[in-house]
């Protein structure tokens, strides 16, 4: 099989390679740096002018193109999977939403048929389960006929059921949620906080019992609180206070406003922040109205302004985000350097979930790369050596 050499402005962990080139054979990156007289040897593509990023990577989505996981179709996953390579998403999390445990394990069996069919689309890397483990008051979309405090027999059934699982969302001030915490680090599974009224105390116990990372920083999740007088941190402030806490990012410009994502990036640093676009299924809508979680008992929302709203404008109902929107908002609303938002779409949720092979652009990690222009627009994603998109 013929090696292919990208060249263009290359964008490496710590620098960006000007007029440089990367090579490849199969899914295998053999070369990065500077141009070698070789071309002879590869299958050349031009990108003279236009970045070359590792390819993104979204480890919190549930929907795109019309389509969500919950659906139950192999059609529905390489539909999202579609629609958000067309934005640069080389490789993403399906996640789950509370729902009855038939829906949840045929959504695994479903995983698992559409990981090996032929995907035009974003890889599968694995499963991110949202609940039903989380806290009522910040349940946000989360169906609260579902939700449930964590039970042995219960969750050692659904652990059974997968062996795709790389992450689970799980309000830790829950009976039996640090138990739950251990259990899965045990499985390399990560534990994450999130739809949660903890205060710092028990974030720090979560922290200490392997949950390290913070889903959704900011949105459904506790702040300071005030009891008798005293103040209380909450998970907000404790995302902070505890130095190692990861935290992922709903960087759309809606869900945080750009002097809030400037200030995660400043305080926390772009090793310790995921960019994600947890997208419900109006992600690529830009109006009309969608249902928000399953079709047939979803809820319904109106698309306006770059976010999914509830029906009478009260509160937002969800993100249509896609990646490049992620890193466009980044860069030129929050004055982020592309470096370290780039970091943050790759690297980053990369070493978050264990993804090893992926998000960085040197010699034996997987050929994934997005190719953009100064504008964030996507001219090309691929994904395993894989040509997925190309404007």
């Amino acid at each position: 099989m013929t090696a292919t050499k990208l060249i263009g402005n290359i964008i490496t962990p710590d620098r960006i390679i000007k007029d440089g080139e990367v090579c490849f054979s199969e899914n295998r990156i053999t070369y990065v740096g500077t141009k070698r007289n070789n071309d002879i040897e590869y299958n050349i593509i031009d990108y003279s002018g236009l970045y070359i990023a590792p390819g993104f990577i979204d480890i919190h989505i549930h929907g795109g193109g019309g389509h969500d996981f919950t659906d139950g179709t192999i059609e529905a996953f390489l539909g999202v999977a579609q629609l958000h390579a067309q934005h640069g998403t080389a490789t993403m999390l399906s996640t789950t939403l509370s729902c009855t445990d038939e829906e949840l394990f045929s959504l695994f069996n479903i995983f698992e048929k559409a990981k090996n069919t032929e995907n035009n689309g974003s890889y599968l890397a694995g499963i991110h389960i949202e609940g039903p483990y989380v806290a009522l008051s910040q349940k946000g979309a989360q169906d609260e006929r579902y939700i449930k405090t964590p039970n042995p027999e219960h969750y050692n059934k659904i652990l059974e059921k997968s062996n795709s699982i790389l992450r689970w969302t799980i309000a830790p001030e829950l009976d039996g949620a640090m138990e739950l915490g251990r259990k899965l680090r045990s499985m390399n599974i990560l534990p994450c906080i999130g739809h949660s009224d903890a205060l710092y105390e028990t974030a720090l116990e979560a922290y200490e019992n392997g949950f390290t990372i913070m889903t959704h920083f900011y949105s459904g999740m506790s702040s300071m609180i005030r009891k008798q007088g005293f103040r209380f941190p909450g998970l907000i402030e404790s995302g902070y206070l505890i130095e190692n806490m990861d935290v992922e990012i709903i960087a759309d410009g809606c869900h945080l406003p750009a002097p809030i994502l400037n200030y995660v990036w400043k305080q926390k640093g772009p090793d310790r922040v995921a960019l994600v676009t947890d997208s419900m299924r109006a992600a690529g809508q830009t109006e009309g109205v969608s249902v928000l979680g399953s079709k047939e008992n979803g809820l319904p929302v109106i698309i306006e302004d770059g976010v999914a709203k509830l029906m009478d404008k009260t509160a937002f109902g969800g993100s249509i985000a896609t990646t490049d929107r992620l890193v466009r908002t980044m860069v030129q609303t929050a004055a982020v350097p592309l470096l370290d938002t780039v970091k943050m779409m790759t690297r980053t949720p990369a070493r978050i979930v264990g993804l090893k092979n992926k998000g960085t652009i040197a010699p034996n990690f997987d050929a994934d790369f997005t190719v953009f222009d100064n504008n964030i627009n996507i001219m090309s994603t691929i994904s395993n050596g894989k040509t997925i998109y190309k404007a």
